[in-house]
């Protein structure tokens, strides 16, 4: 339970260093949107694991804040894609590296080996929660 809270707190950081205002539960439709240029709704449906009248509450107040963007998808114009605007991604990148270079300082003391092997674990473990 204590990661579990511990995990809400970071994401509630990591939302408000984003911006001030941005709803932490917003901040992992960032997270996908920063690994793509545009993505489709049921893109985000499936990765998200939510329903589509919460993803659109998030994708509307991340946009009210200048962070996403809708557009009409250029193959299929039913369909609509949502895409970080420049200062959305231009934030999300800094927090990005703000997180490596922690991460780094963290990691700095550690031996080589045991940094791979928690890269690797931590990967496994990431898989198997997919």
């Amino acid at each position: 339970m204590a990661l579990m809270r511990r995990g809400r707190a970071q994401m509630g950081e990591r939302a408000r260093a984003v911006h001030p205002r941005l709803d932490p539960a917003c901040y992992p439709l960032l997270v996908l949107l920063g690994r793509a240029d545009a993505v489709a709704m049921s893109e985000l449906l499936a990765d998200l694991a939510i329903e589509k009248s919460t993803l659109t509450r998030r994708i509307d107040a991340a946009a009210r804040l200048g962070l996403v963007e809708r557009t009409t998808d250029p193959q299929d114009a039913r369909a609509r894609l949502v895409a970080l605007t420049p200062e959305g991604r231009e934030r999300l990148t800094a927090l990005q590296r703000e997180q490596t270079a922690r991460w780094r300082r963290r990691l700095s003391a550690w031996d080589p080996a045991d940094v791979e092997q928690l890269t690797a674990l931590l990967r496994r473990l990431g898989d198997g929660l997919d």
